[in-house]
């Protein structure tokens, strides 16, 4: 699936990608491949790029949204750091 990560700012992300784990306002939760249609707001925390089975990058977000549609993920956040 496609993954991008957007601030105000700059595009922090953008790629392919096995899947991404988030954290929302009621969870921790992960996309991965051909999920489902889905938009969802976001609260402070860690968000995980699962790069592949074994590989992963992490970043530390602030609030923002997430939508999923058509095998293309688009997170859009006030900040982040990679960690």
């Amino acid at each position: 699936m496609t993954l991008e990560i957007l601030t105000p700012e700059k595009k922090i992300f953008s790629g392919e990608v096995f899947g991404v784990q988030l954290p929302g306002i009621s969870g921790l939760f992960e996309v991965l491949d051909k999920h489902a249609p889905l938009v969802s707001a976001l609260k402070a925390g860690h968000l995980k790029i699962l790069k592949d089975k074994s590989a992963s990058t992490s970043f530390s977000i602030q609030g923002g949204f997430v939508e999923v549609l058509n095998n293309r993920t688009t997170v859009l956040v006030e900040g982040a750091k990679e960690l």
